[in-house]
């Protein structure tokens, strides 16, 4: 069992970085459909009001939630069909 879990810590890891990526990348996509914006605010935005900046920190939340689940599922599917094992 510790052997399963040490084998996917890496995998888990490469998982958690690709998918923040990912996430990045469409909430960036996400955001230009609103209009007149071209990038989400960050929190320190002076010019931004507080309801920009907090929907703009729950779309990130939303899309890296679903990213991340849908990766991991992936890959730990993945580790399954080669080791023929749930990994964790």
């Amino acid at each position: 069992m510790a052997g399963k879990k040490l084998f996917y810590r890496p995998v888990g890891l490469l998982v958690g970085v690709a998918a923040g990526a990912v996430a990045g990348v469409l909430v960036k996509q996400i955001w230009r459909l609103a209009p007149g914006d071209q990038q989400a605010p960050d929190a320190l935005d002076e010019e931004r009001g507080w309801g920009e900046v907090l929907a703009a920190a729950a779309l990130q939340g939303v899309v890296f939630a679903i990213v991340r689940a849908a990766m991991d599922r992936g890959a730990a599917q993945a580790v399954r069909r080669l080791t023929g094992r749930w990994p964790v």
